[in-house]
């Protein structure tokens, strides 16, 4: 398993799962309405089999009786949403939730450690983003990460790991130090960097061949959509896309819906509703239609990201590769709370063009593919071009 001191996982939320459920458990379709994450408290968009609102208000009221009695908020938040039955119900400290608001602005406070553990329970260093604190102070792809702060982290889940890099425990904000015991061949040494405030990576791109173009998109942060489209006129006329969603857990959904716009002349591509007031999802004009274009998908490929892979398949403008996708359709409606905590619960549900719902079932790829699902790809383009 590998991680980044990308993403901050929710300390209260199962530490041991996989960083990914960071984004899936979040803000799946908020932006939608324009009023989040910086407004968490307005409704985000809900869909047909909205959870109730009492649900809301019982979270609401505990908190604030907690508050009354002179308890924590939070913790009586917490309980209600435990008792919610709500999957994907989460409560936040006020900090988590301007760390979780920054990584969703293409923004993370780190030091820029990429890291995954070895089969021997080291941790191995993996990539280092340029300009960031570890850059600077040398650190690079294949040193081993020994310690942070005096604590050794073999044998840690790469997720605590990268807590300890990002200092979560005392919600340590840029600016303030981590020291990482470091060791390359026969060197050991450490080195004491300072956090920083770094922007993302969500869009990669790198041609596989004249004929392939691969767009990987990691997470639908802010600007993500505008970086595909640059990316789809940057591509060779006539060459094949692949659209890498494996690993995406989402973000935001007005982000996504940009991201179809680079591949629809304009159309639908979600409905939901809120309230009973049923709503939708439209791309803007203007896109590119005729390029062939593969979308791959896997069991890490969530919300927003099954939003837009949806879109693209019920349109018939991609040939989905892959694995089935996890299966989160639902939407969150975040609340603020008297101690400026945050709890969210499920407002509703989203669905494709072709009116399929995702949560609980996901998107069923055209062809299916695992370790070989990148050539499986390549050889779908070669046929569509021939066929185009």
């Amino acid at each position: 398993m590998s991680g980044r001191d990308l993403f901050c996982q929710p300390r209260r939320f199962g530490r041991g799962a996989a960083l990914t459920l960071l984004f899936a458990s979040v803000l799946v379709a908020g932006a939608a309405t324009g009023s989040l994450p910086g407004d968490p408290g307005e409704a985000a968009p809900g869909a047909t089999g909205a959870a109730p609102a009492g649900r809301s208000e019982d979270v609401t009221r505990a908190a604030e009786e907690a508050a009354a009695d002179g308890k924590s908020p939070m913790e009586a938040a917490e309980r209600a949403v435990s008792r919610s039955g709500d999957r994907w119900a989460a409560v936040y400290s006020e900090g988590e939730y301007e760390e979780f608001a920054e990584s969703l602005d293409g923004r993370y406070t780190g030091v820029g450690l990429e890291a995954r553990r070895e089969r021997d329970d080291r941790i191995e260093v993996t990539k280092v983003q340029p300009g960031s604190p570890a850059a600077a102070a040398g650190v690079r792809a294949g040193d081993r990460l020994r310690s942070v702060d005096g604590r050794s982290v073999d044998g840690l889940p790469v997720t605590d790991v990268v807590s300890l890099l990002r200092g979560d425990a005392t919600d340590a904000h840029a600016g303030t130090t981590v020291r990482l015991g470091l060791e390359r061949g026969t060197r050991v040494w450490t080195e004491t960097l300072r956090r920083a405030l770094l922007s993302t990576d969500s869009v990669t791109v790198h041609r596989l061949s004249d004929d392939t173009t691969v767009i990987t998109v990691a997470a639908f942060t802010k600007g993500v959509g505008d970086s595909v489209r640059s990316a789809v006129r940057d591509a060779p006329a006539g060459a094949g896309i692949v659209l890498d969603l494996r690993g995406n857990s989402g973000g935001l959904v007005t982000e996504a819906v940009s991201t179809a716009s680079a591949f629809l002349d304009g159309g639908l591509v979600a409905t939901y509703d809120v309230d009973g007031d049923q709503r939708a999802l439209h791309a803007d004009g203007g896109g590119d239609t005729t390029s062939p274009l593969v979308t791959l998908v896997d069991g890490g490929t969530m919300s927003a990201a099954e939003l837009l892979t949806g879109a693209l398949q019920d349109r018939g403008r991609a040939v989905v590769v892959g694995s089935r996708t996890f299966g989160k359709g639902s939407v969150q409606m975040p609340r603020r709370l008297p101690d400026g905590s945050v709890a969210e619960l499920t407002v509703g549900h989203y669905r494709t063009p072709s009116g399929h719902g995702v949560d609980g079932r996901g998107i069923t790829p055209d062809l299916e593919a695992d370790d070989g699902a990148l050539q499986r790809a390549e050889t779908v383009l070669s046929g569509l071009g021939d066929v185009s």
